[in-house]
């Protein structure tokens, strides 16, 4: 059975298929998730290297992902990037 799909999402509830391809699925979750005031540089390095990182920022950006470091920024860099463009 083929899936549906709408903006890249499995009506199923998969993950959208983008995420397969993502480095950070490779690698330790923790990373991209630090604590209040934790770093986030390795996150960052990673999303640097990956070629799903614009169609992850457009993810965060379009289901205001309010945790995490998604497409390279953290929440606050997503903020300003909202303000910047509205």
């Amino acid at each position: 059975m083929e899936a549906t799909q709408v903006e890249g999402v499995d009506l199923l509830g998969d993950a959208p298929e983008w995420q397969e391809r993502a480095l950070c699925s490779q690698t330790d979750p923790e990373a991209f998730f630090p604590e209040k005031g934790g770093s986030t540089r390795e996150a960052k390095r990673i999303c640097g290297r990956c070629d799903v990182k614009a169609e992850c920022l457009e993810y965060a950006l379009g289901h205001d992902e309010r945790f995490g470091i998604w497409g390279g920024l953290s929440e606050r860099e997503r903020r300003k990037l909202k303000r910047r463009v509205a």
